[in-house]
Formats: structure tokens, sequence, C-alpha cells
């Protein structure tokens, strides 16, 4: 059952070395598996603005096709800034290889495109990211590929939907709006019975809050722009996990161009350094903003894994280390309550995204969904009263009052 055949030889890397290491994540992140000198002795790494490489001689030349020399040939196959930030991923995740893209979608569509074939199956649940589900769906779908797609988390469902061509089962943790959990130990169990790999993006969790390859999963995705970048300045995207898959995954990337340019590598780099502090204050302060909303008469329901009531909270407390920056709440009204409430709040920006300094807030049955009729939103769970709220980096109790202020209909503060 399922299509899990040994990665073949001529796929894989051919230098790749382990980050399987005992150092903390704060100092994983500020340096990767192990500090680097740089070039001219620069304590931050240079951007690379280059997009070909000569060579010293024609012997060097064959020694690189060969294989005998590691080194860059070409833009679109590599680049010195963009493998800093791959080797600091791949750190942080405990991966023995990462791999740069110019957005998250590009991972994920790269690693689906070297995964698929005509007459593939794969295996995806309805609450992952809906660009994903689409590409699935709607683009896979021209080439022969097919599809199942279950419910939010159902496991239970899912050993029966593996067939013998599933490729991939595909998940997100925790998701977007409602933050479902999935359970990682039993997902990887079900799946490596039928030798069927496992895909997860981990954008909301970060490697900080949870590192699934640890439970086994096989390949690991984040959408760079959001936690991991952290200043709502950069498009990027990682794929990290088995370095015979990221090298298939390479593959594909070299030939469609998705790469990550040197500044946006750098940025991102720069902004994992701080990750660890920037993810605890999310953690501390969206945890005191859920328990607060849950008890504020003017809230429906509040969705956050941290809250006992949310309905992964015994899966998440087991497997994360916090529980993220991102919240969702109905609140008590209807689409245009709503909207009034929330052009109320002076200090969170109307935007989509997550995962920056500033927070964000959003009703998602007018923006991500807003193509939708009210019948085809109802269908996929996404009430007008349905809030998104992405927190940033600002004083809680400012954050705290903000929120209060706008519940009670007392006007911009």
């Amino acid at each position: 059952m399922g299509s899990l055949d040994p990665v073949p030889d001529w796929c894989k890397l051919a230098v790749m070395s382990s980050h399987k290491s005992t150092r903390g994540l704060p100092t994983l992140a500020v340096h990767g598996s192990v500090p680097t000198r740089h070039p001219y002795n620069a304590l931050t790494a240079p951007v690379a603005l280059t997009s070909t490489y000569s060579f010293k001689d024609t012997a060097e030349l064959v020694a690189y096709m060969e294989g005998r020399l590691e080194r860059e040939e070409y833009g679109r196959y590599g680049n010195p800034t963009v493998r800093v930030l791959e080797d600091q991923v791949a750190a942080l995740e405990g991966a023995s290889a990462a791999l740069a893209f110019s957005s998250g979608m590009a991972a994920m569509t790269s690693i689906l495109f070297a995964l698929c074939r005509q007459g593939a199956h794969v295996v995806l649940f309805a609450d992952c990211y809906r660009r994903s589900r689409q590409f699935v769906i709607d683009f896979l779908g021209r080439f022969g590929v097919r599809h199942t797609l279950l419910g939010s988390s159902d496991l239970g469902s899912l050993k029966d939907a593996i067939q013998p061509e599933t490729v991939a089962v595909i998940g997100e943790i925790p998701t977007n709006p409602y933050l479902s959990v999935l359970d990682l130990e039993r997902l990887v169990d079900i799946c490596k019975t039928a030798r069927v790999r496992t895909v997860i993006d981990s954008t909301f969790a970060t490697p900080i809050n949870l590192r699934p390859l640890a439970y086994g999963v096989d390949l690991v995705v984040h959408s760079a722009s959001k936690y991991l970048a952290g200043h709502n300045d950069v498009l990027a995207g990682v794929l990290a996990g088995h370095p015979g898959l990221i090298s298939l995954a390479k593959d594909v990337r070299d030939v469609l161009g998705a790469v990550c340019d040197p500044h946006a590598a750098f940025l991102v780099h720069r902004g994992l350094k701080t990750l660890s502090v920037r993810v605890s204050q999310h953690n501390q302060a969206a945890h005191a903003i859920a328990e607060m909303l849950e008890s504020h008469r003017h809230i429906e329901q509040v969705w956050y894994p941290g809250l006992p009531s949310h309905p992964h909270h015994t899966v998440a407390a087991r497997l994360m280390q916090g529980y993220g920056g991102v919240i969702a709440f109905t609140h008590k009204g209807d689409g245009p309550a709503t909207s009034a409430f929330i052009d109320r709040l002076s200090i969170p920006q109307i935007a989509p995204s997550f995962g920056g300094p500033e927070s964000l807030i959003e009703q998602p049955a007018l923006m991500s969904y807003f193509d939708q009729t009210p019948e085809q939103r109802a269908a996929l769970g996404i009430p007008d009263n349905l809030v998104r709220f992405s927190v940033g980096l600002e004083a809680t109790q400012d954050l705290l009052d903000d929120l209060s202020h706008a519940l009670d209909h007392k006007g911009r503060i």
C-alpha cells in the first residue's frame, strides 16, 4: 500500500551534514548548527548579489562537474546567502537538509510536483491552507493527480483514505483559522505503516513551538514570510526534511525557477536570530488575550490551542512548547457589527498575514473568503462574525485595553 519507495542514489545531495544538535533552540536560531566564519571576516552573512559564478580554470570546472568540489555555478541553482539560511532552518528543525524558495507556496508546490506523477493520489485535510488545497484540487487535478479531502484532523478516516497510489498526506499545524492541532504521532504511525510520505505546513507553529520531524514527519514547510522573517517585509519559503526528498524538490526548483532572492534570504536569516524571543512574546501575549476574550460578554467563542476549551488542547499540550500568536473568535453580532468592532480598534491594522511585530486583524469572510457566497462560506465554517487576530509585539496591556474598549462600544482610543 502507498508508494514510499527508497530514495534512489542519484537524487541524494552530494554533501549533506546532520543537524541533530543538543544546543538550545535560541542558540541554533542565532548560529545555526555551527558558528560560521563569513567572507571578509563579516559577523553577519554577506548578501551575495550575483547571478553567475566564475571558475578559476578548467580543472576547477571539471572538479565541480564531477562532484569533487562543492561550490556555486549559477544563481538559479544556489547562492551562498541562501545556503546560510537553509543551514539555519535545517538546524532549527533538526533536519538533515533544507531548501529555500521564493514563497511558502513555491515550497509546497515544488515538493508536490516532485512527489506526484500522473495517476498519483494525495490525501489532505479540509482545513489545511486553502491555496495548498486549491493547488492539489484544481491544478494537480489537471494532470491526472487524484485527491481525497478529509475533515479537520480526521485521522479516523485516514487509513481507509490511503490508496496504493497515495504519495503523500498533507496537513497543517495549527490550522487557519480555527487552529486545529493534528495528532502527529497518530498521523505518522498510520502513514509509516502504509509507506506514505507526510508533509506538514508548520508556519503557524514555528520550530520554537513545534518540530514535526521529531515525531517522524518526512517534510516540513514554512512560509518564511511570517514568523521566521518576522517583520512583514519579505516573501520567502523553506522546506526541511529528508535529504533525498529535499534533493528531488531542488530539481523542481532548479527547473521552475522559484528561487529565493539573496536579499530575501538575508532578511529571513536576520529575522531568525530573534525568532526565539519573538515567539515567546507572541505566545505569552496571545494566551493572555485569548483568556480575556473568552470571558468577555461580547464574544461568543474563542479558538486558541492554549485554552482548555479548544477541542485539541490536550493534543497541543502534548506536542507543542507554546501555542502561537494567532487567535480566532466570533463576535456577538452580525457581519456589520463585527466590522464596526474592528474599526473601533486603534492598534491592530486590517491586513492579511501574521507573524510580524504589528498586530493584524481581519474578518475572513471579507478577506480570504470574500469571493465565496454566504452559503459557501457557511459550508466552509466561515461565519460573517468570525475574526482572526494575529498578535504582534506591542505591549500586551495596550492590546488588552484596546480590545476591551472596542468591544464595549467606546470608540477608538
